[in-house]
C-alpha cells in the first residue's frame, strides 16, 4: 500500500511510523495526546491494510479533535505518508542547489507549520562545519531579535516574516475595558446589592440577614478595523490581520473591513481560528486586493451601512491607510468628521510614518489629520507593540497627529 510510509513498507513497523506521525501533527498545532494516538493505532488494525483513503479516514477519524484542523492535517497526511522516491523529489527540491518552477507556487494554508514540523528536525541534526573563531566588538551591535523588532515589513525576507507572525501571536494583547451599566457580584464592598440580599434572607426566614454586594461589570469596547488593501498599503494590512487575529482570539466584538477601490466585510473570514486559513479567506472574499484605492467613496458606505451596527458602547476605530487620496477631498474630510464623531477614539495607522521627517504635505492627509485622535505608525514590530500599550492606556506618546504638519 502506497500510505504506509519507506520504514512501514520495509521494516512493517506501522505502528512506530504513527506515533512518528502523531509527533508530526502536535508540533504543527494539533492537540493530541497518547490515548489518541492509541486509538489510531488501533483503528488501523481493525481496518486492515486496505486502500489509501480507508487509511486517511482511519487516522482522520482518531486524531483530528477540531474543524479548522483539518487543513493542516491534510497536508501532514500528503507530505508524510508517501512513497520514498517523492519523499527524495521532496528533498531535492528543498536543496538549495536546485531550482525548480514550483518553488514560485503559492504554498497551501498550513504548510510551512507542517514543513517546519517534518523537516526541522533535520535541520538541527546537521552537524556543524568548523569555521576559525572570530573575534567581534558587540558594544554597537544589536540582537537578532531587536533588529526584527525595527525591520519594516516590506522589507522582511520569507524567513522574517514567518518570525513575525509568531512573534505577532505571543504579543501581550491590549486590556482595555469599559464599565456597563450591568452588575456582577462582588466580595468587596462596594453597593449592596438589595435583590441578592432579600433572596439570601428568605432561604433562612429572615433569621440572619447579610448585606450582598455588586459592582459594575466591564467589558471590552468593540474594536473596528478599516484597512486598506491598495498596492501601496498591501504587505501591511496582510500582516496587520495576523494580529487582528490574535485580538480577535481575546475579545469577543471585533469587526475588520478591507476596502480597496470599495469596502468588504470579513470580520466572519477572520474568525477561522487557523490564522493562515483566515489571511487566504480574507484574500478570496476580496476581489480588489493590491488594486487601486478611494478612501471617501469606501467610508462614506461605511458609515451609511455599518456605522450604526458596528460603532456602538464605545468603539475604538483603527484605520489603517496611507491617506494618499488624490481625488474628493472634501467628500474625504466630511466622512471622516462623521467616523469621527460616531465611535470613542479613532486611531490612524499609517505606514508613511517610516521615514523620518515625515510631513503632512498631501492633500488627502491634511484633511484626515484633524478628525483623528492619534497617528501611530504600523510598519514593524516595535510599532504594533507601542498600538498594543496606548489601547491599554499605558503609553501615549507619540500619537499627537499635530506633529507631522509642516511648520508655517
Amino acid at each position: 500500500m502506497d500510505s504506509k510510509g519507506p520504514d512501514a513498507a520495509t521494516d512493517g513497523r506501522l505502528a512506530d511510523n504513527i506515533v512518528h506521525f502523531a509527533r508530526v501533527l502536535r508540533k504543527a498545532g494539533l492537540r493530541l495526546g497518547p490515548a489518541s494516538v492509541t486509538d489510531a493505532i488501533e483503528a488501523v488494525q481493525a481496518i486492515g491494510i486496505g486502500e489509501r483513503e480507508e487509511f486517511y479516514t482511519a487516522l482522520y477519524a482518531t486524531l483530528v479533535k477540531r474543524h479548522e484542523d483539518t487543513e493542516v492535517f491534510d497536508e501532514a497526511f500528503r507530505l508524510f505518508w508517501r512513497s520514498r522516491d517523492l519523499v527524495g523529489k521532496m528533498i531535492a527540491l528543498m536543496s538549495p542547489v536546485v531550482r525548480r518552477q514550483e518553488e514560485h507556487e503559492k504554498r497551501k494554508a498550513g504548510e510551512t507549520r507542517v514543513s517546519d514540523a517534518l523537516f526541522g528536525e533535520r535541520e538541527d541534526r546537521r552537524p556543524l562545519r568548523e569555521e576559525p573563531e572570530i573575534e567581534i566588538d558587540a558594544r554597537f551591535t544589536v540582537s537578532g531579535s531587536e533588529r526584527l523588532r525595527k525591520t519594516d515589513f516590506a522589507q522582511m525576507t520569507v524567513a522574517e516574516l514567518a518570525a513575525a507572525k509568531r512573534a505577532i501571536a505571543n504579543l501581550v494583547l491590549p486590556v482595555d475595558e469599559v464599565r456597563t451599566r450591568r452588575f456582577r457580584r462582588s466580595n468587596r464592598p462596594v453597593a449592596i446589592d438589595a435583590r441578592a440580599t432579600m433572596r439570601q434572607a428568605m432561604r433562612t426566614g429572615g433569621a440572619l440577614i447579610l448585606p450582598r454586594h455588586r459592582a459594575s461589570r466591564t467589558v471590552h469596547p468593540p474594536l473596528v478595523v478599516l484597512a486598506d488593501i491598495s498596492g501601496s498599503m498591501s504587505q501591511y494590512t496582510r500582516i496587520f490581520l495576523h494580529f487582528l487575529h490574535a485580538l480577535g482570539g481575546h475579545r469577543r466584538r471585533v469587526h475588520a473591513f478591507l476596502f480597496g477601490t470599495r469596502l468588504t466585510n470579513v470580520t466572519r473570514q477572520m474568525r477561522h481560528r487557523d490564522p493562515d486559513l483566515a489571511v487566504e479567506a480574507c484574500g478570496e472574499a476580496v476581489s480588489d486586493w493590491s488594486g487601486g484605492t478611494r478612501i471617501g467613496e469606501t467610508l462614506r458606505d461605511f458609515n451609511r451601512l455599518w456605522s450604526r451596527r458596528v460603532l456602538g458602547q464605545g468603539a475604538v476605530v483603527l484605520l489603517i491607510t496611507d491617506g494618499l487620496e488624490r481625488e474628493g477631498i472634501d467628500l474625504l474630510d466630511t466622512e471622516m468628521d462623521r467616523l469621527h464623531r460616531s465611535c470613542r477614539q479613532l486611531i490612524w495607522l499609517n505606514p508613511l510614518l517610516r521615514f523620518e521627517g515625515f510631513e503632512a504635505r498631501a492633500r488627502g492627509v491634511r484633511a484626515m489629520l484633524p478628525h483623528v485622535d492619534a497617528l501611530r505608525p504600523v510598519h514593524n514590530l516595535e510599532a504594533m507593540a507601542d498600538l498594543v500599550a496606548a489601547l491599554s492606556g499605558e503609553a501615549r506618546r507619540g500619537g499627537d497627529p499635530r506633529r507631522v504638519l509642516p511648520a508655517a
